[in-house]
């Protein structure tokens, strides 16, 4: 076992897992409840982001006082970016403004863009892209989309189109499959501040990125589908990706081996990463690990979501070691003063 690992590597792991955690449960809603539970559970997901962030985030990257179509083009550009998605942003005049996602798509790795239905990607549209125009007071603001990736197009694309009348509402999100974006012209991109942004704030921010959707994603579950379906889809998807992002991470890491004590080392950096506090202690031969803080998840939300989220340590362990054990003992979300495991060793 190496060295403590950098604040970037947590960072980078924590990213990697909840990447991952997202990808896999849209996979999983899309094969166990279908494309329109999928969808409706994106745009609910999708609609409450934008309502989190969008306004003052607008404010945070410099774009407020840009004309409304070119600053959500570029709001769609920067913010992205931050969080490693491939986007470009090609603005035509103040009243239109284009954003391409481009290949290969982050949020649908690798080959898991071909189990993606396209109302996952109207879902999403609708939560967010249709609602700028609300958020900013604009009546004549709308998105009109001209690519979607199931559809075998290129990217998701479209842009950001002020009319010169107001739009009803089910008109602030249109469909005009095609049309095509001018050339993208890097020079023409807005660019972060290295002084407001340096690389520290930039690392912690596509953490954050990556965490954002599945924090509101798991209450949604709970709410679609009550506690025990929630919880048991979210609970067998968090062990998938545990079971298969357990190795990449611990390499990011710089952790090796098999015992107790590398996996409390694995989880207390995967913690930190997290923004939480965590502590580990031996009694008698097994491990364990207490956590007061839960950075990823404010308040009291469904106990669905902890039964869920527990799945990823559920898989990790089980890959890290089969024979080793993973127990419950205190759960901060039912009025504990701490989460806490017992790591039964081999």
């Amino acid at each position: 076992m190496s060295a403590a690992p950098g604040t970037a590597s947590r960072h980078a792991a924590v990213a990697k897992l909840y990447h991952a955690y997202l990808t896999g449960l849209i996979l999983m809603l899309s094969s166990r409840r279908g494309h329109q539970a999928a969808g409706e559970a994106v745009f609910r997901v999708y609609r409450q982001h934008h309502l989190n962030k969008f306004m003052p985030a607008l404010a945070k990257l410099g774009l407020a006082e840009m004309p409304h179509a070119v600053a959500c083009a570029a709001y769609h550009y920067l913010g992205n970016r931050i969080g490693g998605v491939d986007v470009q942003f090609m603005p035509e005049s103040d009243r239109k403004a284009w954003v391409r996602f481009v290949h290969p798509r982050w949020i649908y790795e690798g080959t898991a863009i071909c189990g993606i239905p396209i109302e996952v990607s109207r879902g999403m549209l609708r939560g967010w892209y249709a609602h700028n125009g609300v958020s900013l007071g604009n009546d004549r603001l709308g998105f009109v989309c001209t690519s979607e990736d199931m559809d075998g197009g290129y990217g998701l694309a479209g842009y950001f189109h002020e009319y010169d009348e107001p739009i009803p509402d089910e008109q602030r999100l249109r469909f005009a499959p095609g049309e095509k974006p001018p050339p993208f012209d890097p020079a023409k991109a807005p660019a972060l501040s290295t002084e407001s942004w340096p690389a520290e704030r930039l690392q912690k921010a596509n953490r954050t990125y990556a965490m954002d959707p599945v924090r509101l994603l798991l209450p949604v579950m709970a709410e679609m589908f009550g506690r025990a379906e929630a919880a048991a889809l979210g609970n067998h998807c968090g062990r998938l990706i545990g079971l298969q992002y357990y190795r990449q991470t611990a390499e990011l890491l710089g952790i090796a081996g098999d015992d107790g004590a590398a996996f409390t080392h694995w989880f207390a950096a995967i913690a930190d990463g997290q923004g939480d506090q965590c502590t580990v202690h031996l009694d008698g031969g097994d491990w364990i690990i207490e956590q007061p803080t839960w950075a990823f998840m404010a308040g009291r939300p469904s106990p669905a979501v902890f039964e869920s989220w527990n799945g990823l340590w559920e898989g990790a362990l089980t890959s890290h070691n089969r024979f080793c054990r993973w127990q419950v003992i205190d759960r901060l979300d039912q009025g504990d003063d701490a989460f806490r495991w017992r790591l039964r060793a081999a």
